[in-house]
């Protein structure tokens, strides 16, 4: 699977309609669909490029008024699937990035664009479950290069306006590390 996809929405019943139009729009995999904290509701797919396309846009086109955001990334970097499902090991932290989001949609493009920007690794991407609708993502790598991907993340959730915070700590106690896991 080299692109994924997904779309928000405002409302649980939608969510069910956009997800079952998204899956019979093309052949895509289904890598989650369910309802998220403040009562919204996310469907995500997976597959080629330009079958996530048109499974997106059909999602949208269904969402109609409870749309919240949508995206679509080809080529998608391999560290963001293995985040979004919490199975990354690590053993340690270097410096430490955080980007939180009031988007699902923007968090995962965020990811993707810090994963691509440098050498960092993905430890988690929490998607809006107990926690008011936002979302994180956690990365771990020297300090200059989690300064690098926090700030290219970052940027892509502030040119959407959805952008809640971006850390970097340089040094973080160990401590920190059973607390993310």
């Amino acid at each position: 699977m080299k692109s994924i996809g997904g779309v928000e929405v405002s409302s649980i019943a939608k969510g069910l309609e956009v997800a079952d139009a998204m899956l019979k729009t093309s052949n895509v995999t289904l890598l989650l669909s369910r309802s998220i904290c403040s009562g919204k509701y996310i469907a995500l797919i997976a597959g080629d490029i330009g079958s996530v396309k048109a499974s997106v846009e059909a999602g949208v086109n269904k969402a109609a008024h409870a749309m919240v955001d949508s995206f679509t990334i080809p080529n998608i970097h391999p560290d963001v699937f293995p985040a979004i499902s919490q199975s990354v090991a690590v053993d340690k932290l270097d410096a430490l990035g955080i980007i939180e989001a009031f988007s699902i949609s923007a968090l995962i493009e965020a990811a993707d664009a810090a994963a691509k920007a440098a050498t960092v690794k993905l430890i988690e991407i929490r998607l809006a479950m107990a926690l008011g609708g936002k979302a994180f993502v956690t990365f771990t790598g020297s300090v200059a290069a989690v300064q690098t991907a926090a700030d290219a993340g970052a940027a892509i959730v502030g040119k959407r306006g959805l952008l809640v915070e971006k850390i970097v700590i340089a040094q973080p106690r160990e401590e920190l590390l059973r607390e993310l896991l």
